[in-house]
Parts: structure tokens; sequence; C-alpha cells
């Protein structure tokens, strides 16, 4: 009797591909972690196992290219707690920006010494394949983005644009303190420009990475919001999540990204990524620095949180993020962004914080006093299912926004699709059940979530096959 030719055979799913405008019904068998064959009628004596997909959707697993494990909790326990929230939600490739100086590892100086420690303490931990964005703090971290990309395989960078005078929380007069650089170094604009020509003289000494080299940025100004931030301070009749919207107005963030999109052009780097735009002032500087820059490719992405929550939220400062959830009017226009096709991929910025430490007891109702960020990977694929349904919005284009893109952005070659050869990660959906959002129902270790009791009207169901085989990426 001839062996099996597949490990696993799923049979009676609807395949959903990131590519056309339709789903398939068909069979998915799977060899050695990768997808072997894609069709009707795929004989199941040939398979080990066999799953009857009861007429599911079959997306491919999402590629959440913006997390932050690590940053309130410490990264060998985030790494393994919030990575379970990440599959349970269909999540198989989690991509998480890191960084030097307080928060992370609380550790300054050079990444040749940092990163490997990032990636010891992180081996073994996560449930789902994952990889880093690192952020150069100072000129030496620039001088080591070669070693980085042809050592460690990291092929994107980013810019935290408003660390410039504001922490990660509000205003601050310490910044060198908390980023750990030294005295003579200072993370302006000039820093900006330098780290485009370092990763620009990288992408030219390694012609064949090139098209995958990419920065990210995240575009807010920091005197503008400094200076709203003592403006709506005093004023009574602005509080919550509203009175954070206004203290980091839209407009900071347009402004940020002229700034961004004109360096780009100055230092002639063409991969740029502008990261969880959050308002309609955003998307258009987004789109106007595109007609601008034509040579210059740029990315445009928006968070769940920003398309599912708004500054009325009954979270209020459990919602609390940089950049601010905005105004009702803000959340219509990034959807309708997204579906005109003007946003290219959908993360979580998942940043687990928990309740202790989000709003100690004695600050609640303090929005200056909350932290900034919150998980929510688990929710990221449910909730534009159900959302985007509801508008619209097809399939494919949610397969492509949540997976295919962004893994061709960051290198991920073998993932965001349902083909031969591609990795074996998969997310099996029921667009006919309903479900309800609760935090207790999550392995996340944050124990609220600002998504609490947000319905999934066209629902979802758990992934019950996911990679076969782990490849442990360790870089993004």
């Amino acid at each position: 009797m001839n062996a099996p030719l597949y490990d696993l055979l799923i049979k009676n799913v609807r395949v959903v591909r990131p590519q056309g405008n339709a789903v398939h019904a068909g069979d998915i068998a799977i060899r050695d972690g990768k997808f072997a064959r894609v069709a009707p009628g795929i004989d199941p004596t040939q398979a080990r196992q066999v799953q009857d997909g009861r007429g599911l959707l079959a997306f491919p697993g999402v590629v959440d290219a913006h997390m932050h494990s690590g940053i309130y909790s410490p990264l060998g326990e985030d790494a393994v707690t919030e990575s379970k929230a990440a599959a349970m939600g269909g999540v198989t490739s989690s991509l998480n920006y890191f960084r030097t100086g307080q928060y992370y590892l609380n550790k300054g100086g050079p990444y040749a010494d940092f990163y490997p420690e990032v990636l010891e303490i992180s081996k073994n931990r996560f449930h789902v394949d994952y990889g880093y964005h690192l952020a150069p703090m100072d000129r030496t971290h620039i001088e080591e983005i070669p070693m980085l990309i042809e050592k460690h395989g990291v092929s994107s960078f980013k810019i935290f644009m408003f660390y410039g005078s504001h922490g990660l929380h509000g205003a601050s007069d310490s910044q060198r303190q908390f980023l750990m650089i030294g005295e003579d170094e200072r993370y302006d604009f000039a820093h900006f420009e330098f780290i485009m020509r370092g990763i620009q003289a990288a992408r030219e000494r390694m012609p064949e990475r090139a098209h995958q080299i990419s920065l990210s940025l995240h575009c807010e100004t920091a005197e503008i919001m400094t200076a709203y931030t003592k403006l709506v301070e005093k004023d009574s009749s602005l509080s919550g999540l509203a009175a954070y919207s206004a203290s980091r107005p839209q407009h900071s963030e347009g402004l940020a990204v002229f700034i961004a999109s004109y360096l780009a052009n100055e230092t002639a780097l063409p991969n740029i990524n502008l990261l969880h735009l959050s308002s309609r002032k955003a998307v258009q500087a987004a789109l106007l620095m595109a007609d601008a820059f034509p040579h210059i490719d740029f990315k445009r992405e928006v968070t769940i949180g920003h398309l599912m929550l708004d500054i009325h939220s009954p979270a209020a400062e459990l919602a609390k993020v940089n950049p601010p959830i905005r105004p009702r009017a803000d959340v219509e226009f990034l959807w309708q962004a997204l579906l005109a096709g003007e946003l290219d991929w959908v993360v979580s910025d998942h940043a687990c914080c928990r309740h202790e430490t989000k709003v100690p007891k004695h600050y609640f109702g303090n929005i200056w006093m909350a932290k900034s960020g919150f998980g929510g990977t688990e929710y990221l694929l449910p909730s534009l299912v159900s959302e985007g349904t509801r508008r619209g919005m097809d399939y494919n284009h949610m397969a492509r926004v949540t997976s295919w893109t962004p893994a061709q952005r960051f290198g991920l070659n073998r993932k965001g699709d349902i083909a031969e050869g591609y990795d074996a990660d998969l997310a099996l959906v029921d667009p006919a059940r309903t479900w309800t959002i609760h935090a207790k129902d999550s392995p996340s270790t944050q124990g609220y979530t600002p998504f609490e009791g947000l319905s999934c009207r066209r629902g979802w169901k758990p992934p019950t096959c996911a990679a076969s085989r782990s490849t442990r990426r360790t870089a993004g």
C-alpha cells in the first residue's frame, strides 16, 4: 500500500484568496507544513488525516504586521500569552516593532548586543511565526543597518516622529533618558533624514533585497501635540477620548506625513510605510504625497481599533492609544478609504497593557494619566469580517489587507495566500455565526478590551488549522 501523499486534507471549504473577486469551493491538502494542492474533489484516502471544513471560509492566516510584544510586560511572558491570543484570532504571523530605550528590554546600546538577546528570549515561546521591525534610535544604530539586514534578516525599520519632545504617554523634558541615548544625540528631523539615508545606502548595497527593505513611520508632530495638550488640559468642556484626540489633533498627523514624505523624496528612499493613519487629514495628506512623489511606493496602514472605535466608546481611557481614537466622522472616512483601496493593510497595533498598568485605581477617569496602547490582535480578522461584510467589503479584499500585502511588503514571501508551495497558514471563518467579544474569552493577560461587548454579527469560528510546521522567522 502506498504511503499517503498528504499529512492533512481539509475537505469542503470555500477558499478565499487575495486576488480576484470570488471564493471557490474546494479542498486543501497539506504536506510538510506547506499547501500541497488546492482543488475540488481531492481523494481523502490520500491523506493521513481528514477534516471536514463544513463549508466554512478558508482565509490565509493573518499577517498582523504591527504588534508590540514585550512593551508593558517582559517579552518572555508576552511572547507566550499574546501570540496565543493572536492564534485564537486567526493570526499566524506576528511582526513586532521593537527598539532600545525605556519599555521593551529597558536597555540602550548597540543592536549587535541588544537584538541577539531579543531573539534568545523569543526562541520557542511564540505560538505563531514571528519577526521584528527595529527602530534606529541613535547614529550607531544607523551604522548597524547593513548588519541587521545581512546577519539577522531584518528588512524593516521604524521612526517614531513624535518622540522629539514627547514620551510614550505625553510631553517630556527628559527624552534622552527615555530613549537611553547619549548627551550628544538628538532624536529629531535630522536624525530621521540620516536614518533614511542609511536605509537607502543599504538598499543600494543589496539590490537583490532592496524591494523588500522599507521604513515605517509613526506620523505625529511633537511640537503641535505639546502645544495643543497644554490648551486642551485647560479646557473643561473636553474630557476622555475627545480630549485626548483634541490634544493630538488630526493636522498633527497630516503635517508629519508631509515631512516624512518630503524627506523620503530628498533621500531617494522609495519604500515608505505610513503607520496607523487615524484621520481624514492624515489619509488625505498621504494621498497627496503619493501624487506629489509618484516614484515613492507609499503603503498606508490602518488599525482595527481606529476602524471599530470612536471617541464616544464606553471603554473611555482604556481605549487610549497613539494616534488617538477619533470622532465618528474620521472613522467613517477611514472605512471609505479602505473600501476604495486607498489603505493597504489592516493591523491590530497590539500592545498588551494590563489594567493595573493602564490606569492605576486612583487615576480612574483621568485620560492624561492612562498609559497608551491596548491589545486586540485576536479581534482583527473577526471584526473586519463582521463590519467589512456589513459595509460591502468582499472576502478577497479582506485577505489582501490582512495577509497578502503585508506579507509581500515585509519579505514573508511564502505567506499571504492559499496556493501550492505557500506555508500552510490558515484560518477557518463561519460567516453565519454571531459572536460577542468578551475579554474573559481571550488568553491575553490584559484582562479587559476596548472592544468589549461588540457583536460580530456575521460570525467567527476560531481557526482549527494553522501552519503544520512553524518556520519561527526571526526577522520582519
